[in-house]
């Protein structure tokens, strides 16, 4: 079994383990980990970077699933409302 079996198989079992009953794989996860980061205030660029896209535009798809267009986006008056500090 090559690598990429192994952690595709590693993949479905843990989702298994957690009671997942949607098809999960490697692909699923990485899927989540930009939507995530998008979800919690990172730039697009950094996710670009994370993810390997060499290509803003393939990153920005991301956006679209999360229907955040610029409204997505959060300004430091937003965090203080929130108690938060602009500086992190």
């Amino acid at each position: 079994m090559g690598g990429g079996q192994v952690i595709e198989r590693a993949v479905r079992d843990a989702a298994k383990a957690a009671g997942i009953t949607k098809p999960a794989g490697p692909h699923t996860l990485r899927h989540s980990f930009a939507t995530h980061l998008l979800e919690s205030g990172h730039d697009i660029r950094t996710v670009q970077e994370l993810l390997g896209h060499s290509d803003v535009k393939t990153t920005m798809i991301y956006t679209h699933v999360l229907g955040l267009g610029a409204s997505g986006v959060a300004s430091p008056l937003d965090l203080l409302d929130e108690g938060g500090d602009p500086a992190d």
